[in-house]
């Protein structure tokens, strides 16, 4: 069978696809190496809500000044053309309140429609708006009572994408792809709102990030595993988004990510790197929970100054733990279910003691940054 028969009926069927190797992918470093990221235009923001199957995201991070860690997100879902679902999503982590669990909401939206200009996404009791110079935000929902949100969240930092669309092509032809992951970033914003609970509001003025993404393939055919850092400091907020294919295309791995301060990217662009430093086995699952982490970036600045940045140290105690599929719609479950060894964790943490600094070297100078690291390990299939 073609190779492009056989992809199309792991698409469809969910069922593991063949040894491509590292051939059938083209990762966005590739663009990175002439154009190490781009400056994000409100039309880069469109959701896009492609007839084949693909995961589509807005995801909102806040970091309240009271420390407390907010998380708002829709999730647009489309199977092979034959099914779509969109979730809205909510989380709240009180990391400084050792006995407070996390409270998390995910309830599937209805009446899903798009402004004319696919910027603006509405839902029954939902919406997510764009201003009209694309950059603010505003995310309002009543869909579940126990979390009811009104937040707003502004660039005080350009947005961008690394290389010119931040886009990864799989298929042998990055023409005519198969499939396709993409991810941009608002890495640094002030935040503003509350996110109203049966127990009280809780309020999240401060500063966030903003990622919106999408998977134009089967989640566990894109990518195995994930890394993500999101730190937000006084005067530097920092990015870096990692995954690494499954076998199917040769495990590669792919980074992206950058280090703002107000008004300015200090550098952004696929030269970073994520390790697990220290691990140790979920006897549960036999994933390799990460005990210790490093993040590193490392660039140029626009005049030309070398730049590094670290993040490195242990992450103490994790603030959740998700078992995907216990939470995600039944229809998911049946994309997977054909996949050999799929059984997708993320591990979540946010260390405040002690809190993780950011070490930045610009050029001869050196910047030691307090701030709040939120950071995920994702584990998908082996």
């Amino acid at each position: 069978m073609m190779n492009w028969a056989k992809q199309q009926l792991a698409n469809v069927a969910g069922t593991q696809e063949p040894i491509y190797g590292p051939s059938h992918i083209r990762s966005v470093a590739k663009q990175a190496e002439t154009t190490p990221y781009s400056i994000l235009k409100r039309e880069d923001l469109k959701w896009v809500t492609p007839d084949s199957t693909n995961v589509e995201t807005a995801s909102f991070y806040f970091n309240g000044d009271n420390g407390h860690i907010g998380f708002a997100q829709v999730i647009y879902s489309n199977v092979a053309g034959i099914k779509t679902t969109v979730q809205f999503n909510t989380k709240i982590f009180y990391p400084k309140s050792e006995n407070k669990a996390p409270l998390f909401f995910s309830d599937q939206v209805k009446d899903v429609d798009f402004s004319e200009d696919k910027c603006n996404f509405y839902a029954e009791n939902c919406a997510v708006e764009l201003s009209e110079d694309g950059k603010t935000y505003t995310i309002k929902s009543m869909v579940n009572e126990g979390s009811i949100v009104n937040l707003k969240i502004t660039q005080v930092a350009p947005g961008f994408q690394v290389g010119t669309d931040g886009t990864t092509f799989f298929g042998p032809d990055p023409q005519a792809p198969w499939g396709t992951m993409r991810h941009v970033f608002w890495p640094r914003n002030k935040c503003e709102g509350s996110i109203l609970t049966k127990d009280g509001p809780v309020n999240f003025n401060g500063n966030g990030l903003f990622i919106y993404a999408i998977q134009g393939m089967k989640p566990h055919h894109a990518a195995a595993k994930w890394k993500f850092a999101d730190f937000q400091g006084t005067n530097y907020s920092a990015v870096m988004m990692e995954f690494i294919t499954p076998p199917s295309y040769g495990s590669t791995v792919v980074t992206v990510g950058g280090v703002v301060k107000d008004g300015e990217i200090i550098t952004a662009g696929s030269s970073c790197v994520a390790s697990h430093q220290k691990v140790k086995e979920d006897p549960e699952n036999e994933w390799p929970e990460p005990e210790e982490v490093s993040f590193e970036w490392t660039g140029k600045t626009k005049d030309g100054k070398d730049v590094k940045a670290v993040l490195s140290g242990p992450l103490n105690d994790k603030i959740d733990r998700i078992d995907v599929m216990f939470h995600v719609p039944g229809f998911v479950k049946k994309i997977v279910a054909g996949a050999a060894g799929t059984k997708p964790y993320i591990y979540q943490y946010s260390p405040t003691d002690p809190a993780m600094p950011l070490k930045i070297n610009i050029g001869d100078e050196e910047v030691i940054e307090q701030g709040v690291l939120f950071s995920e390990a994702t584990f998908i299939c082996p």
